[in-house]
């Protein structure tokens, strides 16, 4: 006589659990399991174009006199303001921002960007 050995099956739903035979809680490992979902892959979604910049637009401040030499001026105009200028250090040269609605002085290193550009 062979002796069997009782698992508790607790695969019933709201009913509790059941005291059945190990074979029958064992499953067949060749025995194909239900089936597998992959889900299909994302399309990846279309983004909005960017609204175009606006152009920058620049003020020239002489340091000494503090005379505006160029207001509301696009890049060639803030050239062409420099053209009188003796030193790079003698303007102050502003770009107007944007997004927080005032003028913000350029570094140095952005001035002198600009100032190079008048000697072409």
């Amino acid at each position: 006589m062979k002796k069997r050995i009782w698992v508790l099956d607790t695969e019933t739903k709201g009913t509790g659990a059941q005291m059945v035979p190990l074979e029958q809680v064992l499953k067949d490992p060749s025995a194909p399991g239900p089936p597998l979902f992959v889900p299909p892959k994302r399309r990846p979604r279309a983004e909005p174009e960017p609204e175009p910049r606006p152009p920058r637009r620049f003020r020239v401040i002489d340091v000494m006199t503090r005379e505006v030499l160029a207001e509301d001026a696009d890049g060639r105009a803030v050239v062409d303001a420099l053209a009188g200028v003796r030193s790079v250090v003698d303007v102050h040269i502003s770009v107007w921002d944007q997004d927080e609605e005032r003028w913000r002085l350029l570094t140095f290193a952005e001035q002198k960007a600009i100032w190079a550009l008048r000697d072409r």
